[in-house]
């Protein structure tokens, strides 16, 4: 009797597997061959589950990237308490993190990057974060607050430092 495989379930193990790979060897750095080596697979059957690098790459994302929910929005506590343990969570792997971004993205046009659905995915669940801490009004220039400290931290070789407020705004 033939082996029954749920195919959803399967791609997801398998992209969740090449995430790993990704975050190693960078998204220059791999290809299909590559990634269906490490994976124990042929070349035709991770074509299989996904067409193209890209979207397999999308599936990754998809798979490491926490749901709005996912995120510690129920951290207790004031604003700023939460909006410090969701700088934490980002900041656990950010610059590897940061590393394979701007190499999945390089040569790609503004345009081009704003119609990206992986970079789109990861801003919606960072912004529903931030947003469902201190609201809509706000997020964006907290999110960009975040992204700053966690890349000045990161470039000064230092480490995550507590969020300072906003200018005008109270926790």
């Amino acid at each position: 009797m033939p082996k029954i495989i749920d195919h959803d379930a399967h791609s997801q193990n398998l992209a969740r597997r090449a995430a790993a790979y990704f975050s190693q060897h960078g998204y220059g750095g791999t290809s299909m061959r590559k990634i269906a080596q490490h994976l124990g697979l042929s070349k035709s059957a991770l074509y299989h589950y996904f067409p193209t690098k890209e979207a397999l790459f999308l599936a990754c994302t998809r798979q490491v990237m926490p749901g709005e929910d996912a995120l510690p929005q129920n951290v207790t506590g004031s604003e700023t308490d939460r909006l410090q343990a969701l700088k934490e969570m980002m900041g656990q792997d950010f610059a590897a993190e940061m590393a394979l971004i701007f190499d999945y993205l390089r040569g790609k046009s503004k345009g081009e990057i704003a119609q990206d659905e992986a970079m789109q995915l990861a801003l919606s669940a960072y912004r529903g974060a931030v947003a469902a801490i201190v609201g809509e009004s706000r997020s964006e220039q907290v999110l960009a607050q975040i992204m700053g400290e966690l890349m000045l931290a990161y470039l000064s070789g230092g480490g995550t430092q507590k969020t300072p407020q906003p200018h005008g705004v109270t926790g």
